[in-house]
């Protein structure tokens, strides 16, 4: 791995130089977000779309704290053994703010929380049914650890009826041990075969991959094939950018016609909604992936 200050991100090339809108529709945003005493997994992640997303006034919702309990090596949220316990009102202030944002399709997703006896997902469930309860006719979209798949996990968050329930596989199989804290590859898979099973497919399930790590493009085919063998239709490829030197090495910037080949190829063998390109991030766009 990289040790040196400036080293850790080579220059980085034409198409992913970002120009990002700033402004009121920002400012409104981090206001609400701080009244209401919310995360995001934009600002969380370093997210390189924050600006462009909060001017448009919209935001993936970070719950259940911002200190996760897993240390992966490719993400900027901070790590922490006995992370405080989840705020019992946060529900609700996600809801409220949600609904001052004038949101329509509302993405929510979390640190993972190992510590707890449920893995967060009665919290997810709670989050859920607030934002109906307060905004008729909204869309969730999660986006939630492997709860150490465990099914009653999985089921009660299923059964507040999200939208779409996402779980990321994040990398190719090889690489997820050195990469991924505590997760491993076909358990992400299985959690994805078992809310796909669990709904007989009604909530769309999804996933999505990071590349430049050191993966082949043959291993990111063959991860596009496991993921749709899950029953997921919905799937996001961006590019991997580390958030320090601290973090795994990027071993590549791949192209955006070669994004554009993934995208090709996961709609030949059955999904049905796919973004794949540099910038792409699981809640990037999610709205109009979702009702594409």
């Amino acid at each position: 791995m990289s040790t040196g200050k400036f080293d850790f991100r080579p220059k980085l090339p034409p198409w992913i130089r970002i120009k990002v809108p700033c402004g009121e529709q920002r400012e409104h945003v981090d206001a609400l977000l701080k009244t209401n005493s919310l995360n995001t997994v934009c600002r969380g992640a370093q997210c390189p779309n924050l600006c462009e997303c909060w001017h448009r006034g919209t935001a993936a919702f970070m719950i259940l704290g911002e200190r996760c309990t897993r240390n992966c090596k490719f993400c900027a949220v901070g790590h922490v053994e006995q992370p405080l316990p989840p705020d019992p009102a946060e529900p609700e202030h996600l809801a409220e703010a949600a609904a001052k944002m004038h949101l329509a399709f509302v993405v929510v997703t979390s640190v993972t929380r190992d510590d707890l006896p449920d893995g967060g997902a009665g919290h997810f469930a709670k989050t859920i049914r607030a934002l109906k309860n307060r905004i008729p006719g909204v869309k969730v979209e999660v986006l939630v650890p492997d709860f150490n798949f465990v099914e009653k996990d999985i089921r009660t968050v299923l059964d507040a009826e999200p939208d779409v329930y996402n779980h990321n596989v994040e990398t190719v199989e090889r690489l997820t041990p050195l990469i991924r804290s505590k997760a491993q590859y076909r358990r992400s898979l299985a959690v994805l075969a078992k809310a796909y099973s669990m709904t007989d497919g009604r909530i769309p399930v999804k996933s999505g991959i990071m590349v430049g790590m050191g993966e082949t493009d043959d291993e990111v085919l063959r991860t596009i094939r496991d993921i749709r063998e899950t029953g997921a239709t919905f799937l996001t490829i961006g590019q991997y950018l580390p958030p320090s030197a601290e973090h795994w090495k990027l071993e590549r910037y791949v192209e955006p016609a070669v994004f554009d080949s993934w995208g090709a190829y996961a709609k030949e063998i059955g999904f049905e909604h796919v973004n794949s390109g540099p910038l792409v991030r699981s809640s990037y766009y999610a709205e109009e992936l979702a009702r594409s």
